[in-house]
């Protein structure tokens, strides 16, 4: 096939983005497809070179604002280009957390409890909230973990959630859950979905943040991770139907804390264009279930031809 490959992006998940589409087009070659890379910046030139792309499939290599949110999608959707992955609304519901959140809680996924506040109406002055300390504070559509604090004292907590306004203008403030981090990759199309063994992340740092998700040797990672069976089966069909409620196709990520206290797993988010760097986990979790990472990319060629023409 002629395959196009889109990395890069303007989010400051760019360099994440550049590792990420760069495997990806190394490896369509390994396997004999006629690669064209873009390195997309926004621009009007970018956008010409896929106004004029020729290509079978494109391969969406971007993480964040402009690329993960839907935005893209609905480039290629008017073009009639298909494309690996989940269309505009699943991406641009799951970029969204405190929406997406809305769909887990009532699904009766367990999410942790928050505050959503607004950049055009947050005093500094006179800001209280109903959740206990430590909390964590974090950008409302931002990925790996750009502008997130886990703030100890109000101050810190003050502090934070102006930090996060440089990122978004809506910030989630939610309660801290201390516990074991999973993921769960999830692949497949509607009605034919499978989740992968579940990853277990035990990070270098005190927490999962930007350096242990990318630096190598950040974060060691445990495939299968080493739970109960019972809790494996509850997460994986959790994460499969996190998957389905945002209407994700072909593959996403999906993120939990395991309490340390015992209680019910608590969901995170739902990346649909998970990270596919050396050292990210829907590789890990792919090759467990006898895929490297070639064959890996085959698989999700496939399932977006199969898709494709059965639509």
């Amino acid at each position: 096939m002629k395959v196009a490959v889109l990395y890069g992006g303007i989010s400051r998940e760019r360099d994440v983005s550049l590792s990420t589409g760069k495997g990806m087009a190394q490896a369509c070659r390994e396997n004999g497809h006629d690669v064209v890379e873009i390195d997309f910046r926004g621009t009007r030139k970018c956008l010409e070179k896929i106004l004029h792309l020729n290509v079978d499939l494109v391969f969406i290599g971007l993480h964040g604002r402009l690329g993960e949110d839907g935005r893209v999608q609905a480039l290629l959707d008017m073009l009639n280009i298909p494309y690996v992955g989940s269309g505009v609304l699943a991406s641009s519901l799951a970029m969204d957390k405190a929406k997406a959140k809305q769909f887990f809680n009532q699904a009766g996924i367990r999410i942790a409890r928050e505050v959503l506040l607004y950049k055009n109406e947050f005093d500094p002055n006179h800001f209280s909230m109903d959740l206990p300390l430590p909390v964590v504070i974090k950008p409302n559509q931002e990925g790996s973990t750009i502008g997130l604090t886990i703030a100890k004292t109000m101050v810190e907590v003050v502090k934070g959630i102006k930090e996060a306004f440089q990122f978004d203008d809506k910030v989630l403030v939610e309660e801290f859950i201390g516990g074991k981090e999973v993921t769960v990759a999830v692949l497949g199309n509607r009605g034919n979905v499978k989740s992968l063994p579940v990853v277990e992340i035990v990070p270098k740092n005190e927490y999962y943040d930007y350096e242990s998700k990318y630096a190598q040797g950040g974060s060691e990672h445990f495939v299968p991770a080493r739970i109960t069976a019972d809790l494996t089966r509850k997460l994986q069909k959790q994460s499969a139907e996190a998957h389905n409620i945002l209407g994700c196709d072909t593959y996403s990520r999906v993120d939990f804390i395991i309490p340390n206290d015992g209680s019910e797993p608590v969901i995170l988010e739902v990346n649909t264009l998970p990270g596919m760097t050396p050292t990210s986990l829907f590789p890990d979790a792919a090759r467990e279930v006898g895929y490297d990472y070639n064959q890996m990319m085959e698989k999700l060629a496939n399932l977006s031809l199969i898709k494709g023409s059965a639509n």
